[in-house]
């Protein structure tokens, strides 16, 4: 049962709750800690207010920017990293930079930005740290007098400024903490030394006091380290994320003045990446759910998402048991071919969710059929027949699509005290390669709108029954586990318990969903 995993990803210094699947996390830091307010505004500065995902900061601030020309930016490679799918390269939709104002809200310059390009992804086998920067074009050109790359890599000890709109505090619950005014320090960039989180190739800046009572923070991400370089501020990194030492890590761009300079005047420019369509996909955060409808239901009912039971908020279902009928209160984004959110509704009932014999969670929304269809939103049809061995799959995630085959169907799957049957085991091959943050993708069928089941496991390490690698479990008692495979459940048991009005109703003939049955009464989960 998976949740997302990462490196220094988990403390890059961006957007704090919006990025839970990919780069989140708080800093324990404040906003360029050992600062002060600017007090006038730097014409190539900016701020990044991203559409997706949401930020809290109350102007949609989410990482800095510096203006290198007219028409471009340059960031943190993370910063554009809030595409659905993580994308390289390609065009976003609803982001925006303000420029040459010492408030994110008010004054300066705002274009919109139509495309981006990032050196690296975390999914690149040369690396991602060291490499964590991105140019993004404007539709629009810029008034702005851009700031230059500096010529050469600061030495050590090296005086350099930061600056950035960086929380003031650690609670992302707290609108005080995200300030709208722009906040700078001068400090000096470390020998490497000093910062034992850095990459060993050197491709990193080391910047703060010795103390760390001066570096970056949280929602400072993309911001620069600015040099004095010809008598004029010259950018010579982008803030990447913390140092365990406490100060921050900073991608040298002076090393990649070339990929820099070669799109920026369009003699090196790389294609846009080949986005999957992950429509209909419902992204939890930590896992992905999607709505769906069985050949029963109507317009006017409401409609229900589908995860894994693993995915409900809270604790999760202890062995042996279901959860039936509770509160819910929980964002149900549905994306667009793109990923980005085509229609919003909340889960407001928990309708059922265990981990024994499936591994399953059923949500109603405050939305019906209807209302979805009309925002357009895909609704996914829910299969009535189990799935075969040699049933071709597609593994539908929040960021991409896996291309599977149902390789067996296993009697019994053990993972970490839960017991599932009849679980999907998907054929190994490099298209079918679901991971952490997959978790409760719906797995569809050929025809690409009917969900035959769900993700939910994958064998990380080889162990066998423990968290994150599930044995199976042979007629005979043989447990056999194997590193790299991964593993979907049935959901066609759920259909047969489906009542009107999206009801679950136990008593109905073949309603058979583990716990269910043992309601008092037999009365419908309402």
């Amino acid at each position: 049962m998976h949740s997302p995993t990462g490196r220094r990803a988990a403390a890059a210094l961006t957007t704090g709750a919006a990025l839970a699947a990919a780069l989140l996390a708080p800093s324990s830091a404040q906003a360029v800690v050992g600062g002060a307010e600017s007090t006038r505004a730097y014409s190539f500065m900016g701020s990044f207010q991203p559409s997706y995902p949401a930020s809290p900061h109350p102007d949609g601030h989410g990482c800095g920017v510096e203006v290198i020309a007219p028409r471009w930016v340059l960031t943190a490679g993370h910063c554009a990293g809030k595409n659905p799918t993580n994308a390289k390269t390609g065009v976003p939709r609803g982001w925006k930079v303000r420029v040459g104002s010492l408030d994110t809200g008010s004054g300066g310059e705002v274009a919109e930005v139509d495309h981006y390009y990032r050196l690296a992804t975390s999914r690149d086998e040369g690396g991602f740290w060291g490499r964590d920067v991105a140019l993004m074009h404007l539709r629009t050109p810029l008034k702005a007098e851009p700031v230059r790359i500096a010529s050469t890599t600061p030495s050590a000890n090296s005086r350099v400024r930061i600056m950035g709109w960086g929380m003031t505090c650690d609670d992302t619950d707290n609108a005080a903490c995200f300030s709208t005014r722009l906040r700078e320090a001068d400090t000096v960039v470390q020998p490497m030394s000093r910062c034992p989180s850095a990459e060993p190739d050197g491709s990193e800046l080391c910047v703060g006091s010795d103390d760390g009572s001066v570096a970056a923070s949280n929602m400072d991400s993309g911001g620069p380290a600015l040099v004095r370089d010809g008598g004029r501020w010259a950018v010579a990194g982008v803030v990447s994320g913390p140092d365990e030492s406490g100060r921050t890590l900073y991608t040298d761009v002076t090393r990649h003045a070339d990929w820099i300079n070669g799109i920026v005047d369009g003699t090196d420019v790389p294609p846009d990446d080949l986005i999957p369509d992950v429509e209909g996909a419902t992204d939890l955060g930590n896992c992905v759910g999607s709505v769906v409808r069985t050949a029963a239901s109507r317009p006017q009912d409401p409609a229900l998402m589908l995860t894994n039971g693993h995915c409900v908020q809270g604790d999760r279902p202890a062995p042996g048991t279901a959860a039936v009928d509770r509160p819910a209160d929980r964002e149900v984004p549905i994306a667009d071919r793109q990923g980005y959110t085509q229609a919003t509704a909340r889960a407001n009932r928990l309708l059922y969710a265990t981990m024994t014999g499936t591994d399953v969670a059923l949500y109603r929304l405050d939305k019906t059929y209807a209302q979805l269809e009309a925002e357009h939103a895909k609704i996914f049809r829910l299969a009535s027949t189990p799935v075969r061995a040699g049933d071709p799959l597609t593994v539908a995630s929040a960021g991409s699509r896996h291309r599977c085959t149902a390789e067996a169907v296993v009697p019994h799957l053990r993972e970490g005290g839960y017991r599932m049957d009849d679980s999907i085991r998907y054929a190994a091959g490099d298209d079918c390669a679901p991971w952490h943050g997959d978790s409760g993708s719906a797995l569809l069928a050929a025809d690409g709108t009917t969900v035959v089941g769900i993700h939910n496991t994958h064998n990380d390490d080889g162990a066998r029954c423990t968290d994150n690698n599930p044995c199976e479990v042979g007629p005979d008692g043989e447990v056999t586990s194997e590193k790299g495979r991964a593993y979907g459940q049935q959901v066609y048991k759920i259909t047969k318990c489906l009542a009107e009005r999206s009801e679950l109703d136990p008593s109905r003939a073949g309603c058979a969903l583990p716990g269910l049955g043992n309601r008092p009464g037999g009365q419908p989960a309402r």
